[in-house]
């Protein structure tokens, strides 16, 4: 708790993010045609042409689930299921199931490819909505799209997943996330959302399948995707084998990581699963009580060690007045980018640190890289601005769009706040 002030920081962030984020998504983004709109560009203005891509509207259904399940508020609720709407009734293929990369401004499927980390948020999202409300319907949708991900994008022989299939599910030749990726078989940051929908599906929907999958993810980012050799930075892009191919650092996934990995790991150990509370007399021994303990007692154990050393490693980014370095380059050289998804992720990082990992110390950083983000990011007009870039306001990326969602900063908010009521700063919500 060192050099903060815990209540004014409460204040400020609830401020925020019911008057500047959620607020500006629900009266900027909402689009009569249906569902939200696809963009608004760096100057705030509309673009009604814009295509609607999944990742954005299944971020949008996390974050007013999430604000709702936190908050309460009905408004909240409201725009939830209207974002649902729009993954079960548009994104989803009934067909040959999982989500369609993008659709038209009208609601027509555009680009029909699957992308792996694409049906992972439309989990997250539906699983959240699952934990606001017990809705059974947007459970089974979420379940049929985890057995969708597991029949066709599991690389049962290597360990993974596979980065994208075409609709049917055959193999496509350009795999990546975005233009800016390497075009490889599997990324660290698919991965990365990968386990994140999962540890939320498992919350809700205790299979000891998936459960298995979710451990077995977090065995995958300690053996293969950490770089325990080099200051555990996640390296970034692999062959089908989990050779390395890159050799860049990205400070904003490794805190990102550092905090969802120990999530993960801290779910797995507290969630009883199916066959743990119904059990089949015909079914084979499973381990005692006392041996399932001493496993997830281990399990957590070495989460919190290397999930410590990665965010670290991130740290190494982190800048003289709080903010954060996007990446650093294999060749030595930065990118100074300060982005908003890597300063709200610095935020719960550094938070983590001090929650879990004894470092109470960390709650003055985590003040101080929230004020970089207060008065360098946040357009008082609504939302936040992309990034700052040379000291200057990024106006070239969007405000909102196919990648820039109410997603990691309306995160932040919630887990810092969730952080605060442990530690015993409540308030009205």
């Amino acid at each position: 708790m060192t050099n903060m002030d815990p209540a004014k920081l409460r204040e400020e962030l609830l401020d925020n993010l019911h008057n500047n984020i959620l607020g500006y998504w629900a009266t900027e983004m909402v689009d009569p045609r249906g569902g939200f709109y696809g963009r608004r560009d760096g100057y705030d203005r509309v673009d009604i042409a814009a295509p609607k891509g999944a990742i954005l509207n299944a971020r949008i259904l996390w974050a007013f689930s999430a604000a709702y399940r936190v908050t309460g508020r009905q408004e909240y609720l409201a725009l939830a299921q209207r974002a649902l709407e729009q993954i079960r009734d548009r994104f989803y293929d009934p067909d040959f199931g999982g989500v369609y990369w993008s659709l038209t401004p009208d609601g027509q499927p555009l680009d029909t490819k699957k992308q792996t980390y694409a049906i992972g948020f439309a989990i997250y999202g539906l699983s959240d909505y699952v934990r606001a409300t017990g809705d059974r319907e947007a459970l089974e949708l979420a379940i049929g799209l985890y057995n969708d991900i597991e029949a066709h994008c599991h690389d049962r022989l290597n360990g993974g997943y596979v980065e994208a299939l075409t609709r049917q599910w055959e193999p496509i030749a350009d795999m990546r996330l975005s233009d800016k990726d390497v075009n490889t078989a599997k990324t660290m940051n698919t991965h990365l959302h990968v386990i994140e929908p999962y540890t939320n599906l498992l919350r809700v929907w205790p299979d000891a399948g998936l459960r298995q999958n979710t451990a077995e993810l977090l065995r995958i980012f300690f053996d293969k995707i950490v770089d325990k050799e080099h200051r555990c930075h996640l390296g970034l892009f692999f062959d089908n084998d989990w050779t390395r191919i890159d050799a860049d650092i990205s400070y904003g996934h490794d805190i990102e990581a550092s905090w969802l990995l120990l999530e993960t790991a801290q779910v797995i150990t507290a969630t009883p699963t199916s066959d743990d509370h119904a059990p089949d007399d015909h079914a084979p021994a499973t381990p005692t009580s006392d041996s399932k303990t001493l496993q997830d007692k281990s399990l957590l154990d070495e989460a919190l060690e290397v999930t410590r050393r990665i965010a670290e490693a991130a740290l190494e980014g982190r800048c003289y007045d709080g903010s954060m370095v996007y990446e650093r380059h294999s060749t030595g050289g930065y990118d100074n980018d300060k982005h908003w998804w890597v300063q709200a992720e610095n935020v719960i990082g550094q938070a983590y640190l001090a929650a879990y990992h004894g470092m109470p110390q960390m709650w003055g950083q985590v003040e101080q890289s929230w004020a970089y983000i207060r008065d360098n990011l946040v357009d008082p007009k609504g939302e936040w601005y992309w990034s700052r870039s040379g000291g200057q306001i990024n106006r070239t990326d969007d405000k909102a769009g196919f990648w820039k969602c109410p997603y990691h900063n309306t995160r932040m908010h919630l887990e810092i706040l969730n952080l605060l009521d442990t530690i015993g700063v409540t308030s009205p919500r």
